[in-house]
């Protein structure tokens, strides 16, 4: 990596380039409107520890939810020697 001079450090930019030319700068101009549009959410640690990655967590919530709702109904599972009777 190629080390810079303090000149060049100092040195804001071309000579035809003025500070004054840009008007005024705002800190963290966007931050509001991307905080609005990520959904983005931090675990706690001891939280994170519990799951592998986010696919295990996804499922965990959806768990939740479906435990959740009052008409929660419980999954059906396929009755093999129903669907062989049905076919032969």
């Amino acid at each position: 990596m190629k080390k810079t001079k303090k000149s060049e450090l100092n040195d804001w930019g071309r000579a035809e380039y003025k500070r004054s030319d840009l008007g005024e700068l705002v800190r963290g101009k966007y931050a509001t409107g991307i905080r609005e549009s990520t959904n983005v959410v931090v675990l706690d640690p001891q939280v994170a520890k519990a799951f592998p990655n986010d696919e295990a967590v996804n499922n965990a919530l959806r768990g939740l939810i479906r435990s959740t709702r009052s008409d929660a109904k419980p999954m059906k599972r396929k009755n093999k020697s129903a669907e062989k009777k049905r076919a032969a």
